[in-house]
This record gives C-alpha cells, structure tokens and sequence, in this order.
C-alpha cells in the first residue's frame, strides 16, 4: 500500500485515536474524567451530585476497583475521585496522581456528600450525564459514545459546549470513520508501512501493556487467573500467551495504578490485542520492527471486529482482541491472507458467544479464553481444519462472518444486555 493511498493515513489516524493511555477501567475513568471536568467548570466543590447513566456504563463500572481510591468500587467512587482529585487535563490519566491526602479526602467526601446515580433516559449505549450544583450554580456535562467525547457543557443557562454525536459505531462523532478497514487492506498496511510512521504508538503500547501483565504475574490482583494458568500448564508460548495477557487484566481490574494502551476504548482489549504478540515474537526471535507491524495487525483487525458491535455491548469486547491476537500470531509464523482469514473465522465461531457482564476479576478468564480461540482458530487451519458457510454464524468469507458478528452483538444482545443488568442490580426477570 502506497502512502498516497488515503486508506494508508487512515490507518495510521486511526491508530493515533485508539491507541491512546489510560489508567484503570477505562468506563470509570470517562465518568472520573467528566466529574473532574464539571467540577473545574463549576469552579468549587459541589453540594450535591447526580450522575446519570446508560445501563453499560451502570455494568462496566459497578464491580471494578477505581485506582488511586484504597480500593473503592462504584459510580460514586469515580464520581467522587474526579471531583477531589481530578486532573482533566490529562483526560483518561485523570486520576494517575492522588496523593494520601486526596485519597483520604475521597473517602471524606462520599461520607459528607450524597451522589445520586440512577439510569439515563434514552437508549444510548454509552451515555453519561452529570449534573453538579453548589450554591446558586448549577453545571451539566455529558459524555457519549466514547470514553472522552463531551457533547455538552453548561453552567446555569449558559451552553459553554455542544458537540455532535452518532449511533454509527463505525464513524462516531470526532473520530476517522473506520469504513476503510478491511482485512485484506490491514495486511496490506502492515507489510508495507513505513514503521517510523506507528513506531512511537505501538511502542508505548508494548511497553505499558507488558508491564502492567508482569506486575500482575508478581503480586496478587483478583483471582490471579494468569498465576493460576501458569501453575497447571507451564511456560510453553501458547500457554504464556494466555496467562500474560490474564495477568494484565488481573492487575488493571483490581486496583493497579500502572497505565495501559487501550484498545477500541477498552485497556482490556488493548492487552489482549498485544501481549499474546509479544510473548510469540520473543519466542520466534523476529526482529523488533516485526514484532511492531505483528501488533499494529492485531491492533487494526480488533478494531475492525469490534467497530460493527460498538464501544459498549453484552458482546465480550475480548473476543475480538483475542481472535486478532490469533491472526497476527499466525502472520508471525507466515501466514498469508488466507490463513490469518480461516484463523479469524474460526476463532469467531468458536467464542462469539461469550457475554460481557461488566468489568470485574472474571474478565482475565475471558481473556485467557479469547486468546486460546485465536490460538485454537490458527492450528486448525494449519491442520487443514475450518468451520464452512452455514455453520452457525460463519458465512462465505472473513469479511461476511466480521458483519455477522456485527449484527449479533449490536443488535441480536440488545435484550441479553438489558437481562445482565437486571440480574446484576438485583431486579426481577421480565417474562
């Protein structure tokens, strides 16, 4: 691919927008970054607090811990840690620097201040709206569709901000449309970039990523999945591949201040997309730029997957980082367009069915079993082994079974998304 192609810049755009740092749960954070933001509008420490939510937002944080708060889990923890200790300039690190003091003030704060949380109106996947108040002022802030998109700012009857905003996944508001991205074209890219042009990116990237799972193969975080692997199946690469990637998650779901390179607005998927990569280069010896163009394939194939499903779905985001994982380990051994095709389709079929319900410890278990369907999905093929046309949600051709799991998780677990939630706020089944 020429760099004159326009798909050429695209790519390397939409790397320069995903690839971006972040430290924690990546949805708690937003709603950190947001208080944090209103509360410098308003100009003083809010009485009081009301935070609506979408219901994904209401999932994804009501289980993890926030970093930087001794372990405190929830919307009004994230609220709060953005209001005393927020810093919005640096967006999703709003919260990277929280001195013992502050944290004693969080935990101050959430007893001297009632922060109200209920779900937002609408049906907006991914929506948060604060409303902050202290004497005669009043500030509204609300973010949506992605994790720093703010469409409006307003302080008593003054509009300080208005943005637009999509229900297109694929082109949402502020972000280069992601229409370009096939998986013949990401290939395409990858072997003939020019890597001074994503080195800095995915270098971060490999650096932050391995970090974070080698501090959670050190010290206790969670369930300690990838300690677990490790002890019952060793230190073969395809067993490493999981257990590094689990420990990552580990770490950064329980508290771990470290930052990661997030992936489709998730830290989640941006380790998984990475670190099984980085366990097979070591293990191939390949050079370094290698390594970098087998991450940048993992990076834009998970982004493609997961941009017809949405940021936030009951459609576990792993899956797609996991199967992409798979196809750029296959790249590494040779593979062409076919196999990283056939590795991708079969990686889909077998793992498209994993839900998400909200981030917590379980979801390095889940990432442990993406990356095991990615790995799964290559040595089939390598065995002359595939699931064919008709199977399930497998269609003729990788980009047909990508649309299909577009359509499953954008659409066909719309109302498995709402049952996850009335089952994790204790609300009856509706029959």
């Amino acid at each position: 691919m020429e760099k004159t192609d326009s798909r050429y810049q695209s790519f390397v755009q939409i790397l320069r927008e995903e690839l971006i740092s972040a430290m924690g749960c990546t949805e708690p954070i937003s709603l950190a970054y947001g208080a944090a933001k209103a509360r410098e509008v308003l100009g003083k420490e809010p009485e009081t607090v009301l935070v609506e939510a979408s219901g994904n937002i209401i999932k994804n944080v009501k289980s993890v811990v926030v970093p930087n708060t001794d372990g405190l889990k929830g919307i009004e923890a994230a609220a709060a840690a953005g209001i005393v200790a927020g810093k919005p300039e640096k967006i999703l690190e709003v919260i990277a620097e929280v001195s013992p003091e502050e944290k004693e003030a969080i935990r101050a704060y959430l007893k001297t201040h009632e922060i109200k949380v209920k779900p937002a109106e609408g049906d907006v996947v991914f929506d948060i709206i604060l409303t902050m108040t202290a004497g005669e002022d009043t500030v509204t802030l609300r973010i949506c569709d992605y994790h720093t998109h703010i469409v409006l700012i307003r302080k008593n009857d003054e509009v300080l901000l208005t943005g637009k905003r999509t229900t297109e996944a694929g082109a949402a508001a502020g972000l280069t449309d992601h229409g370009c991205l096939t998986v013949a074209g990401i290939l395409d890219f990858i072997e003939t970039m020019d890597v001074e042009d994503v080195r800095a990116m995915v270098e971060r990237q490999i650096t932050y990523n391995y970090a974070i799972a080698q501090e959670g193969m050190i010290h206790d975080y969670g369930a300690n999945v990838g300690k677990v692997l490790k002890h019952h199946y060793g230190d073969d690469v395809k067993f490493r591949a999981r257990y590094m990637a689990a420990a990552g998650s580990d770490a950064r779901m329980n508290g771990c201040e470290m930052p990661v390179i997030i992936v489709s607005g998730s830290g989640n998927q941006g380790m998984t997309a990475s670190v099984p990569v980085i366990e097979y280069a070591k293990e191939l010896n390949v050079s370094h730029d290698t390594l970098i163009r087998a991450v940048t394939l993992s990076d834009l194939l998970a982004i493609h997957m997961k941009t017809g499903i949405g940021r936030l779905s009951a459609y576990c985001g792993a899956v797609c980082a996991g199967c992409a994982a798979g196809a750029a380990i296959a790249w590494l051994n040779g593979g062409d367009l076919r196999i990283i095709s056939h590795t991708l389709v079969n990686a889909l079929a077998i793992v498209s069915g994993m839900v998400c319900d909200g981030a917590k410890a379980s979801c390095a278990a889940k990432i442990a079993a993406s990356v095991d369907a990615g790995i799964m999905g290559w040595q089939m093929i390598l065995n002359g082994q595939q699931f064919y046309d008709g199977e399930g949600i497998v269609t003729k051709g990788v980009e047909n079974t990508i649309n299909n799991v577009g359509r499953l998780g954008r659409l066909g677990m719309r109302e498995t998304d709402r049952e996850i939630l009335r089952i994790m706020t204790g609300q009856p089944a509706v029959e």
